[in-house]
């Protein structure tokens, strides 16, 4: 009797470990995957930004060269063929989109003249108008600052930008357009240079140095120029208006102004001679006859 007893207790725990070694086999999954979807691989590179820089047709040589520097120093931006304007400034987020560009730096000029420089983040918005002054490339600078191509820069800001609601939007706006995102495939793990914005008589400066030392001596690369702000708008190229600059005056208006100063140079000339003749005597004074008797 004892005999069988522990056969019993033998095949009952037998039982119990077949039992379990197949519960634990149930829940083991099979090495097959049931969709042909790739597998996702994890990224270093987080803040994916892309930028877009071209320029539209009609553009001169300078704003050319100008986003040809901007390309150079920007390691995370693309490049497209010249934008013909009469499709339309909208038709640009869908340039954005095919090159896979979450931004947006479109150069625009009129009258063969005037450069504009637009900044949107696409495709949501918002977006800028800047007017562009006193523009300086890389080769007509001929600095002697010098930096890796591709290493990522430090942003440096004024501290009025912080003052104004419009000025904050501007800020965050340029960093993300002009912030070189860590890990980028392009860029290298270096930082040598700092891109400078300072607000100044309503005008954004842009200077690109170079860190020489670690205790702050800089040397200017380039390229220089200064934005001046005319409006924001809450879509990418469009939308309604957030915000409006009063103290913008267009560069029309400016050239007529001159042309009104220098027609009242004239008026003022003509009038002065006109004033002149009019006070000139007709006779300046009496003659006497007598004064010449007594020469000989």
């Amino acid at each position: 009797m004892g005999r069988r007893r522990k056969r019993q207790q033998e095949s009952s725990d037998d039982d119990d470990s077949s039992s379990g070694d197949e519960a634990n086999k149930e829940t083991v999954l099979p090495r097959v995957r049931t969709s042909d979807e790739p597998v996702a691989k994890k990224s270093k590179w987080i803040n994916k930004q892309r930028t877009l820089i071209f320029c539209g047709r009609g553009v001169s040589y300078h704003a050319r060269h100008l986003a040809r520097n901007l390309l150079t120093i920007m390691p995370h931006s693309k490049t497209e063929t010249k934008f013909d304007r009469k499709d339309g400034l909208p038709i640009i987020n869908e340039v954005a989109e095919m090159k896979n560009c979450n931004n947006c730096v479109f150069f625009d000029m009129r009258k063969k003249k005037d450069l504009y420089l637009w900044l949107s983040c696409v495709p949501g918005g918002p977006s800028v108008k800047f007017l562009v002054e006193n523009v300086h490339t890389m080769e007509e600078l001929k600095m002697t600052g010098n930096c890796l191509k591709t290493s990522r820069p430090l942003l440096s800001f004024d501290p009025k930008m912080d003052s104004t609601p419009h000025l904050k939007l501007l800020k965050e706006m340029l960093t993300r357009i002009f912030g070189t995102p860590r890990y980028h495939p392009k860029s290298q793990p270096f930082i040598d240079h700092v891109f400078s914005f300072t607000l100044l008589d309503g005008h954004i400066w842009f200077r690109n140095y170079q860190m020489i030392e670690e205790d702050g001596q800089l040397a200017e690369v380039g390229p220089r120029f200064a934005l001046n702000p005319i409006k924001i708008f809450e879509g990418s190229f469009g939308g309604a208006t957030i915000y409006e600059n009063p103290q913008y005056e267009s560069p029309n208006w400016h050239r007529s102004m001159l042309k009104k100063e220098a027609s009242l140079k004239y008026q003022n000339r003509k009038m002065a001679k006109m004033a002149y003749r009019a006070s000139k005597p007709e006779v300046s004074y009496p003659i006497d006859e007598t004064e010449d008797i007594f020469t000989t």
